[in-house]
């Protein structure tokens, strides 16, 4: 008898030990069953990993891993609380209350308090270009414990858009890491992220692991915000100049997941057994810049001219090689971001009327005079964009020197307008119309209009945000019918792809990490 009760014994235990393990209820055992390391290909090295500093997007993809915020995007672009978990506004719009979440634990084990988060914030509002721009006056102050306030010095409705916007995004660092900061940044890497940096060995890699004691949030995950659960135990991101390389790195399994992979390659990786191809629509447009502070295309007539007869689909074809890696839409926000997008001015988009633009030019006074365009062959698309955009052109019966620089020396040359009058750019994705480069002055092509200044402002003080949308599409339809400071020609997609043992792999502005499973 006390044999067989023993016998039982073990059974129960055995019973009981495999219940726990194959557990799906989100417990500690659930995901320790998982682990393991990812590998993923980025195509340059960051130039820092403080987030106050930098703009690059190879550099963002990590550090969203490491830092939070107190408000992000959801998936329709929204910004939305993280480390917030309330957001006051007083009746004059100019005191914004921020409610924290408690029990939030920094990667050295310290506990997040209004201190840190603001002294994380009054310095992104000394370092980032947006803020400093768009939040001038602004400060942020602590109420209690788990309380910050925001001062504003006028009353805008983009207060949260800029905050969840992703370069120079306002990541919360302990209080004393801010305050060591040299010139060059911050020299330890800490937020309340689910990864938490380990090392960084120069043009090699950058290491980073799960932190064990990540506080989730418990609202449903959605794009950058929600809960966040994270079944691997490290991710290396490995700094791989060569496309060819990391192509060949995905293939053969050396790596888990590869960035930026060649557009020339995207057929072949979308047919690739064991791969999965994905086109993230988180790259922004691409279009020309008419140089409007000097030179023939000063004339706003010409511009309308050169747009008439642009036709934007063979130029995005020829730049991507694919329908699936471009969207022909002329909002210069995101198509995909609820509170903006629109398609105001549709009607003289992609119009790819040679004739009528012949007869416009001839009407706006152009008597054959050579136009430079500047472009790069660092970057394919852009290049092939201008080879295109010159025939085009040419088509038109305008007389067209191209001219290719390294993308060093073009950006220095690009910057003084005796140099050129059109010019290939890319531009990437923001969270309100006030952030676009096409609207800013000090950009290159450098726009300056007083109807557009105007409507901004308007747009900045709108009593909600569906008039601020209303003006927005009423400004977008003037910047295509009237004043045209670029022709867009399109939204293009970057490439990613990863291996098919990643369970729960998705893209938003790049790879999410975390609820991604890695099966042996």
């Amino acid at each position: 008898m006390k044999k067989l009760a023993m016998i039982i014994s073990v059974l129960f235990l055995l019973i009981s030990v495999g219940c726990s393990k194959s557990s799906s209820s989100g417990g500690t055992s659930s995901e320790d069953s998982y682990g393991g390391s990812l590998n993923i290909a980025i195509s340059v090295q960051p130039p820092t990993l403080d987030a106050h500093l930098t703009t690059s997007s190879d550099a963002i993809e990590i550090m969203r891993n490491i830092y939070e915020t107190l408000v992000t995007q959801n998936k329709d672009q929204q910004a939305v609380p993280m480390l917030a978990e309330s957001i006051e506004t007083s009746e004059d719009g100019l005191t914004y209350t921020f409610k924290l979440r408690e029990g939030i634990t920094f990667h050295n084990g310290k506990e997040m308090t209004s201190e840190d988060v603001v002294v994380s914030m009054n310095r992104w509002l000394e370092q980032s270009s947006r803020a400093k721009l768009l939040l001038s006056g602004g400060k942020f102050e602590t109420a209690d414990e788990y309380t910050v306030t925001l001062k504003l010095a006028e009353a805008v409705t983009d207060v949260l858009d800029i905050m969840a916007g992703k370069g120079q995004f306002p990541a919360i660092m302990p209080s004393e890491v801010i305050e060591e900061a040299g010139k060059d940044g911050v020299s330890e890497y800490i937020g309340t992220g689910p990864l938490k940096f380990v090392e960084w060995k120069q043009d090699q890699y950058i290491k980073l692991e799960k932190f064990a004691d990540y506080v989730a949030s418990e609202q449903e995950s959605s794009g950058l915000s929600g809960k966040k659960t994270v079944y691997i135990d490290d991710v290396t991101y490995h700094i791989v100049p060569d496309s060819s390389t990391r192509l060949a790195g995905i293939q053969t399994g050396e790596y888990d997941i590869a960035n930026s992979m060649p557009f020339d390659n995207y057929e072949q990786l979308k047919n690739t057994p064991n791969l999965k191809t994905f086109a993230s629509f988180d790259s922004g447009t691409l279009n020309v810049a008419y140089n409007k502070k000097q030179g023939i295309m000063t004339n706003p007539e010409i511009r309308k001219a050169i747009n008439t007869g642009i036709n934007a689909n063979a130029i995005m074809l020829a730049s991507f090689g694919s329908e699936d890696l471009y969207n022909l839409d002329p909002g210069y926000m995101s198509p995909e971001q609820k509170d903006w997008a629109t398609d105001a001015g549709k009607e003289v988009f992609n119009l790819g009327d040679v004739e009528k633009a012949k007869q416009m030019l001839k009407d706006a006074g152009y008597n054959g005079e050579e136009i430079i365009l500047y472009s790069t062959r660092d970057y394919d698309h852009q290049y092939n964009s201008s080879v295109v955009l010159k025939e085009q052109l040419e088509q038109m019966g305008i007389k067209v020197s191209l001219e290719l620089y390294d993308w060093p020396t073009l950006t220095e040359k690009r910057a003084n307008p005796e140099n050129w009058d059109l010019l290939i750019v890319g531009t990437g994705y923001v969270t309100t119309p006030s952030q676009l480069l096409v609207v800013n002055p000090d950009y290159v092509g450098w726009t300056n209009d007083e109807t557009m200044t105007t409507s901004l402002q308007k747009i900045r003080t709108a009593a909600t945000k569906e008039e601020a949308k209303e003006l927005w599409a009423e400004m977008q339809s003037y910047m295509w019918n009237d004043y045209v400071p670029y022709t867009l020609f399109g939204h293009y997609a970057s490439i990613i792809t990863a291996t098919d043992k990643l369970e729960g792999f998705t893209v938003f502005q790049g790879p999410i990490l975390w609820d991604v499973k890695k099966t042996q």
